[in-house]
This record gives C-alpha cells, structure tokens and sequence, in this order.
C-alpha cells in the first residue's frame, strides 16, 4: 500500500494463491557443515520468491550431531505440511512429545548453534547444542503474534540410538523457532472475522464485523487453516468484546482434510453435528464471517459460501452481496469527504477521492459560524463534527446539515496551557465521541455518548502515561492511543469494554492496552488505516522521523511503505484503503498521497486533515 496504496475496497491483494510447484528448493544438505563441533550460525533462509515451495531434505545416513541439528532447524522454515521431514531429525520418543503447533518463535536472525556437552548415558553416545538468539516476536497456539524482545536460549540433545548408530534428537525446545526472513517467507497475516458483542448493532440493524488478524503457513493450504482457526473462535486478547455466530464446538466435519473453492469461486463448508440444528438468520451470519475471512486471504478467489450440515444436506448458502446486507464489515460506507481545519481556523472539506476540488467550508456553524478551531472530528456518517476551540479549551459538537448552528460547549477543560488541554476527538461506529483531557491536575479519557449529555470518564487501568491522541476504530471495539511518559510517546491499542446495565450509569474501560510499535521511541501522529491496520509517524531512538504502517498485533504488514515525507506533524487515513492518505506539515499545509504516485501539495493554509472517524 503506501505510495501504491492498492485498492480493492479493504481487501488486500492476494498473496497466497497458486504457487509454482515444480520450482521447489532443497534447503538441508545444501552447506559445507563440520564433523564435529560448533555450528557457526544456523542462518535464515535468504528470501526467495514467495510463490516458491521450500522442501527440506531428511537426514542422511551416518550424519554428524552437527548435520543433525543444521538439517532440523533447516526443515522447520520448509513447506512441508506436518513437518514430517523435521520429525525424521528426532527419535521416536520425542516425536511423540513435539508439538510443532504450540509456538513459533520469531528471531532476527537464524538461532546460533553452539555445541555444548558430550558424553555418554548408560552406555550411549549423547551430544548438545545450546541455541541462542535475539527475540522479536511469537506466535502462539491460536496463531497470534506477539512481539517480544531480549535473548532466546533453547538447547537441542542428542542421543546415538543403540539400534542404527544413527545420531537423532531426543530433547528439543518446545513449537519452532526461526529467522524474521524465514518466517516472513512462510507465514501471511490474514483477518478472520467476528461480531461485535458490546457494542449495539449498526443504523440499519445488522452487526458489526470486528478484524481479528492471525498468521499462518502461506503455502500449507492456507485457506483450510484459516477456516479451522475461524471456528476455533477468537483470540484471547479479542474474545472478551466479540462473538462468534458458530456454536461452541462447530468444527469440521471428522475425516476433511483439505477445502479449495471450486471453477465457480464457490467454497463448501462440511461441519459436524454441533451446527446441524441452527436457522436460516444464524447461518447466514455464520456464512458472513466465512466469506470476509476468505476474503482478505485471497480476493478473487471465493465469491460464494455454502455450509453444510454433518449428513450433507445443506444448511444456506450467501455470495458476497448477500453478506454485505447480513453485516457492516468495516467503514460500512465509502467516505465521501477528507477534512482540514483551513487558514480562518474553520472546518472545510475535499472530496475524498483524487479530485482537485478546491476544499469548501462544511455547512453548519463549524464551517461557516464565528467559532475558530484548531482540530476536529467528522461523524462516521458525516452528519455531525466535533470541534476543539483554537485554545485547546472548549469542545463543540455541532451539525454538518445546512443552517446547523453550534450551541455552548460540551465540555471545557481546566488545563493552563493548550498544550495540556483537549486533543483531537474521535468518533466510534455507534456514533459516540471520544476525547482526552491532558490537564495534568486530571488527565483522563472521555466518552460523551452520541455527542452530547454529561462526559462519562472512562476507566484506563494498563495505560500507564498520558493520553496525547485518540483514535477509535470503526468497529467500535479497539481505540488506539498515544501514550506519553517521561518524555516518550507510544502507540498503544486497547480494548473497549462497556458494561450497560438496566437503569444504571454505563461503565466503560479501555483494557489490556500493549504498544504496538516496539522499535519506535517516540511516536508522533497516527491514524487508522485498514481492518486491522494503522499509519504511523515517529523515531526511532537515534533516528530521523519515518512513516510506516504497522499491525494492530505490533507486525509490519507486507508491502511498501508510504513514500517520505519530512516534518510531518498530522497524518490522516480512512479504514477505506482505497483513498490518499492526507497529511500536514509546516512547510507545505495540507498534502495528499494517492495511489502510485508521490506526495502532493493540496493547499498551503491548513492543518489537521481527518477523515470520518
């Protein structure tokens, strides 16, 4: 995305479709290894083309603990479905114990090898190798990410079997580990998709759909990885504020194996006897889920879901129009305008599109009254705004329909300076507006329900700092937060709880919140761009100032980043990853970035773009 931010609605390009069979690589046995002795790094595989199957070699007869212990590290990073070449490095009592799927751990580079102690054990040959490493993330069990930091040690032990004299791995860490490069080569971050439990249905009814991003292997039949996972629910940062339509229990139907959608881009969905009983309205929800999650892996690929119960028959059927109407995935609707504050401090807007428009004033008193802002926030359906008065003092929610007038503040903060006064809102999908209060006497988050009525505050027991930036996602669920603390900012993502009950106040806490960007140390401006996805701007220690995208797990999603831009003070996306990013900068206002081409300047009097949300 980035400079060629690629557009298919939210979809990403497919990347894990057909994939050149016949040009596999033989990864073990391919080095000049030692007979004895240290390995001298066990290194990453370089990066081939993704489309390339990687096949690993089994051991060959009389080979050294040293080819040993290369060839299995080799064969955890192949193709190879079951790691049935890895399990041939072992003996046949720990192949009993190893489970491959429990973790994968995510190092910078390949785990060093070097050898440890040798000896003899009741008579046998027995030798070890002490594995090291630095960590940067790990997948677990429900094939989350999550990053990690500081040194990795493992130790793989070796036994010479009695019965061939062939050496054989007895004792193992636990999952896989591998290289960054290995494991961008093997894995894909792919979105499945569940409901929204906490938050209430969209204007016209239906749920909301929430991204819940998860890697698998990329060349391992993807697409029936990501329907097991689907039904194994969702993860467990995630599972507090989502539901799933399957009931608890659904799975595959016993005995299937592999599912590949047909000539008609139509996928068939055996299930066993736990979702043999469910309505026409469940399933259809059930069939949404499956098609948005199919979806994001490979968008051309599967246009149509059919369920079937455990004896065959079948349970509904939806194409992607039809699960369009059964729930709001993501935006729900394409913008239709970007907004600045312009040079009279009024809130204007600009087609969202690439058109060279020159921005008008909104209706309404935000855009053509006497009130001088110096941030704002568009209602997800573009109704209504929010604005911050030029002094950071006052908040103002007010129409975007024409005559719409601005009444008094809906809030005022006590903070001396404007630099510890509001900052920019942010709206959710249900309609209500967030904003932080930075007075240092009482910095806080609040929650004004639909724009207007008493400030609720919100509870933020793992935010440790204070609140600089908000911005919720559209799926009401996640916010993101930049979180200053002596002197430095992260970006933090937390999940929104709201606890609502009859005939009492609403409580609502932003929970579990975790950085996502690790490697920056200080970050400056952030925006939502995707499902599951966000654009940042910030520094690493030592750095000059750079822009990346990155995940909602602390990933970097695959594909290029946005084209530089020096001194950038605002960054503005939509959820839409079809339109610009919009961006501010001191020295030439407000500029745009579209699809395959560079940065360009839209006007020179302008600061803080937005788009709704």
């Amino acid at each position: 995305m980035g400079a060629d931010r690629e557009g298919s609605g939210r979809r990403r390009p497919a990347r894990v479709g057909a994939y050149i069979g016949c040009g596999a690589l033989l990864l073990a046995g391919c080095a000049s290894m030692p007979d004895s002795g240290d390995l001298q790094g066990v290194d990453s595989t370089p990066r081939e083309d993704s489309q390339v199957r990687v096949f690993a070699m089994p051991p060959r007869p009389d080979a050294r603990p040293p080819d040993i212990v290369q060839g299995f590290l080799e064969a955890l990073t192949s193709d190879d479905p079951q790691y049935e070449t890895a399990s041939k490095y072992l003996t046949a009592q720990a192949r009993k114990k190893w489970d491959p799927y429990r973790s994968t751990t995510v190092l910078e580079n390949g785990p060093n090898a070097a050898a440890g102690q040798s000896g003899t054990r009741e008579g046998t040959d027995e030798y070890s190798y002490n594995l090291s490493g630095a960590k940067v993330a790990k997948v677990d069990g429900q094939h989350a990410y999550v990053p990690d930091s500081g040194s990795y040690s493992g130790t793989v032990h070796l036994v010479r079997q009695k019965d061939t004299k062939q050496w054989r791995i007895d004792g193992l860490p636990e999952g896989v580990v591998m290289g960054k490069s290995d494991f961008q080569r093997n894995y894909v971050s792919v979105n499945k998709y569940y409901f929204a439990s906490n938050v209430p249905a969209g204007t016209v009814g239906q749920p909301g759909t929430v991204a819940d991003p998860v890697y698998v292997r990329s060349k391992v039949d993807p697409v029936t990885q990501m329907i097991r996972t689907l039904l194994d629910g969702p993860t467990r940062w995630l599972r507090p504020v989502v539901t799933s339509s399957f009931p608890t229990g659904t799975a595959l139907k016993k005995g299937v194996k592999s599912l590949t959608p047909d000539d008609q881009n139509k996928i068939t969905v055996p299930l066993n006897g736990k979702a043999d009983r469910v309505g026409r309205p469940q399933c259809t929800r059930m069939a949404a889920q499956l098609l948005f999650t199919l979806q994001d892996l490979s968008p051309t690929a599967v246009d149509e879901v059919e369920l079937q119960r455990s004896d065959g028959t079948q349970l509904c059927v939806l194409n992607e129009n039809q699960a369009e109407t059964n729930a709001v995935h993501g935006t729900g609707k394409r913008p239709e305008y970007q907004y600045f504050i312009d040079g009279k401090q009024r809130l204007v807007r600009m087609p969202s599109g690439n058109s060279d428009k020159e921005p008008d004033a909104v209706p309404g008193g935000l855009g053509l009254g006497d009130k001088k802002l110096r941030s704002a926030a568009v209602s997800r359906d573009e109704d209504r705004a929010a604005g911050v008065s030029a002094d950071g003092h006052s908040l103002y929610v007010g129409s975007l329909l024409s005559g719409g007038s601005v009444g008094d503040p809906v809030f005022h903060s006590a903070g001396k300076t404007t630099n510890d006064r509001l900052t920019t809102p942010s709206w959710d999908g249900r309609g209500d507006l967030w904003v932080a209060d930075r007075d240092p006497k009482d910095p806080r988050l609040l929650l004004l329900e639909k724009g207007t009525g008493a400030p609720l505050t919100v509870e933020t027991p793992g935010v440790d700092g204070r609140i600089e930036a908000v911005r919720v996602a559209a799926d009401g669920v996640r916010i993101a937060l930049i979180v200053e603390k002596d002197g430095k900012r992260s970006l933090q993502i937390g999940r929104i709880v709201r606890n609502i009950a009859s005939g009492e106040q609403p409580s609502v806490s932003v929970l579990e919140p975790h950085s996502v960007t690790p490697q920056l140390e200080d970050v400056t401006a952030m925006s939502w761009a995707g499902d599951s996805r966000l654009v940042v701007v910030g520094h690493e220690h030592g750095g000059v100032q750079q822009m990346r995208y990155v995940q909602v797990d602390g990933s970097t999603p695959v594909g290029p980043t946005p084209a530089a831009l020096t001194g950038v003070k605002e960054i503005a996306a939509s959820e839409d990853e079809r339109l610009p990013l919009v961006g501010y900068t001191a020295e030439d206002g407000i500029v745009r970035l579209s699809s395959g081409a560079q940065w360009q300047k839209v006007v020179k009097e302008g600061t803080a773009p937005v788009y709704p949300g």
